[in-house]
């Protein structure tokens, strides 16, 4: 029996809220390790979200953490799905469909290809959830039955919702419950995005309610999980003025646009911030035009780190191999880069064409697409003929990248010559470490480098 079939109340309805095991976790124990992680808001959202009036009893299971009951009973199963997860998640539907239970499957996969999802489901949520899928359980409740798909309109707003049912979650399985979001989407339009496909305009709480579920929270530390913080600078600015007389500490995510405005920069620091991540995903500014991230190559990279790094936050920079003008010469220059700016945590991806992106439609109709298993499209393998290299160089030169970049004299010099929030630095480089020296376990990439790759590979 799982760890939470005995909270079930068998005289009232029951809802499985599940968000299904990514690549990182397909065997067991997975590889990252407890100081790594942090709590999803998806399904405690979810869960908020369910209509009072249905009396319904909610469970959520993050199978990062804890095995699915295949027996488990349910009137009624919610999956959400990105795209590394869709095959998991399509395992899963139809196991419970099977036993007779209905199954929705909702999330940024589904969003993007609704066709697809809807062959193993009653029923889809395409975009966003705060109206449809209240309305979807009273359907399916009602006796009316559901729809087979229910599409979020434009005129969605993010004030007046509930706060996540965070103790949801099993609080000592993860580093924080704290997590929260402010915003939603991004003003920007990169190629290999899945955001501007899915998603659509972007959408911002009230700063009044962010204040308010942080104060119910009780939260001292905190990860703000929104794609761009910064998107609308205005915004922003009266975000962090709000969060200065919380005395909070938190990290989250923003683009290169953070340390050029000096305000800005200065109201993040004074607001607690001690953590960001940035989307540098390129040396080159070829490449940077190809992604349409041409903002990125308006300020010095060295300028933007020292900025951010006067004001005592660390940054977890991250990039991205594969585009049409990297060479087998990218790799070393990153992370000679990556040294010699003294970026604290970086992190490097394999460039990978979601679909519904204009970067999975652009390679599609080149015929350079070589898999679409969705296991696969993980930020870690390989699923498109490169420009200027072979697929096995891609790959390999991104693993040496990780590994160069997480030896101990790297990790020396660029920990040392920062001094940044190192009490949480060091720890998160040493868990980046262990990841970095057991990707060939974890990423086997040979179910995607069979026939075709190999028929088809050379430098262009």
């Amino acid at each position: 029996m799982s760890y939470w079939m005995d909270r079930l109340d068998p005289g009232r309805r029951r809802i499985l809220l599940i968000s299904p095991r990514g690549p990182l976790y397909r065997n067991r124990t997975g590889i990252w390790k407890k100081s790594l992680r942090y709590a999803p808001l998806t399904l405690t959202t979810l869960a908020a979200l369910v209509p009072e009036e249905l009396d319904a009893e909610v469970v959520v299971v993050d199978e990062g953490i804890h095995d699915i009951d295949w027996d488990a009973e349910a009137d009624i199963v919610g999956i959400s799905a990105i795209t590394g997860t869709a095959p998991r998640s399509y395992e899963l539907a139809d196991h419970f469909r099977k036993r007779g239970v209905p199954v929705v499957l909702g999330g940024v996969h589904p969003t993007l290809v609704p066709d697809e999802a809807a062959q193993h489901a009653d029923s889809v949520v395409v975009g966003y959830a705060e109206e449809t899928w209240p309305q979807l359980l009273r359907d399916h409740f009602s006796g009316d039955g559901m729809q087979k798909m229910y599409v979020q309109g434009h005129d969605l707003s993010l004030a007046g919702g509930p706060f996540p049912k965070r103790e949801m979650l099993p609080g000592a399985r993860y580093t924080t419950t704290h997590t929260i979001e402010a915003t939603r989407g991004c003003i920007h339009g990169c190629e290999f995005c899945v955001v501007p496909s899915a998603w659509g305009k972007p959408l911002q709480k009230p700063v009044s309610e962010v204040v308010s579920d942080i104060e119910q929270m009780g939260a001292r530390r905190l990860i703000f999980l929104d794609l761009n913080l910064i998107a609308d600078v205005e915004y922003a600015k009266e975000l962090f003025e709000a969060l200065i007389p919380l005395k909070i500490k938190w990290g989250g995510l923003a683009t290169t646009m953070l340390a050029w405005d000096e305000e800005l920069l200065d109201l993040v620091a004074k607001s607690g911030c001690r953590g960001i991540l940035i989307g540098f995903e390129s040396l080159s500014k070829e490449s940077l035009t190809e992604t349409r991230k041409v903002f990125n190559t308006r300020r010095d990279y060295h300028d933007i780190v020292g900025r951010i790094h006067e004001r005592g936050i660390a940054i977890m920079g991250c990039f991205v191999f594969g585009f049409d003008h990297d060479t087998t010469e990218t790799f070393d220059e990153t992370v000679d880069f990556v040294i010699e700016a003294k970026i604290d945590l970086p992190r490097y991806a394999i460039l990978t064409p979601f679909p519904g992106t204009p970067l999975f439609r652009r390679l599609k109709s080149a015929g350079r697409i070589i898999s679409e298993d969705w296991t696969y499209y993980d930020g870690q393998h390989v699923n498109f003929m490169p420009e200027r290299m072979t697929p096995d160089e891609l790959l390999y030169g991104t693993e040496r990248a990780w590994k160069r970049t997480y030896g101990y004299r790297s990790m020396a010099k660029r920990l040392l010559g920062a001094r940044n929030q190192l009490s949480v630095a060091i720890p998160a480089n040493l868990g980046y470490r262990f990841y970095a020296n057991r990707l060939h376990n974890f990423y086997n990439c040979e179910m995607v480098l069979g026939d075709r790759m190999l028929a088809g590979a050379g430098t262009k």
